[in-house]
């Protein structure tokens, strides 16, 4: 031919048919690798484990020096999921928006074209990691509630139940799920971790509590709005005034509605955009 093309010629293809996925458990490896074996990493956790220190030191300290502070299994646990609570969330936001900003989904998504397949190593990875972080908290919590009764000589109350510690445990790893929906749907650090904590924390405990002490209407509307008012029945028992509340099928009903509202529905959005975000 006189284009100089060879018209016979066949085109030259590699079958990738026979080759094996990555193994599961792997991306999962991966995935906790790069969420806790960095800087931010690092002094994420660094600087909680120094708040849950501190938090203990102080609660002891003002044990010791006011007679009148009676501390309990059940107390200091509540002020050592605190810490855990307000930093290490930020671990579930990262795994996510860290990869956009700083373009490594090149080559996530390269090695492993299925990117549902690391949606669920990385949502593994923050479950496991809130799960270790507040057992952790809580183990700190019980070495402090020994250390209250050798200072003060007090009577020590090991008062925390196995229904409430789960409950806690489920609490705290819904709002890490919560962080890692936002960061899925945002995919931008800066404003998943605005978004979170303005939700999270800045509303319930500025806004809503105000309302809720205000407002006779806010005490049947904000558990259906907050998943923080509708959780509170449910692991301690109490409201926000502190007034004791007969838990029943109302309350389990609401704390699924928010749950719903503020984890599953971002995490199922975000899930839809990371699929369908084009990476460049």
């Amino acid at each position: 031919m006189s284009d100089g093309v060879e018209r016979g010629t066949s085109e030259l293809r590699i079958d990738v048919s026979g080759t094996r996925p990555v193994p599961f458990g792997r991306i999962v490896a991966v995935e906790w690798r790069k969420m806790t074996d960095t800087r931010a990493g690092f002094w994420l956790l660094a600087v909680s484990g120094a708040l849950l220190v501190l938090a203990l030191g102080i609660t002891l300290l003002v044990a010791a020096v006011d007679d009148t502070v009676r501390l309990s299994a059940s107390g200091i646990s509540e002020i050592m999921v605190i810490p855990v609570s307000l930093l290490v969330p930020v671990f579930a936001i990262l795994t996510v928006t860290s990869e956009w900003s700083q373009r490594t989904h090149l080559e996530t998504f390269t090695r492993e074209p299925q990117r549902m397949r690391v949606i669920w190593a990385k949502l593994l990875a923050v479950g496991a990691l809130a799960v270790l972080t507040i057992v952790a908290a809580v183990l700190l919590g019980a070495v402090g509630n020994l250390l209250y009764g050798a200072i003060t000589g007090n009577e020590v109350v090991w008062n925390l139940e196995v229904s409430t510690l789960l409950w806690t445990v489920v609490v705290q790893v819904l709002f890490f799920l919560m962080g890692f929906g936002f960061g899925m749907l945002v995919l931008n650090t800066a404003g998943a971790v605005a978004i979170f904590y303005v939700i999270g924390f800045l509303l319930p405990f500025m806004v809503y509590s105000t309302l809720f002490f205000l407002f006779d209407w806010a005490r049947d509307v904000l558990p259906w709005v907050d998943m923080t008012t509708a959780s509170m029945p449910i692991v301690s028992g109490e409201d926000y005034a502190g007034q004791a509340v007969d838990v029943g099928g109302l309350e389990y009903v609401q704390f699924g509605f928010t749950a719903v509202l503020y984890v599953l529905v971002p995490i199922v959005i975000g899930a839809w955009r990371v699929l369908r975000a084009e990476v460049k």
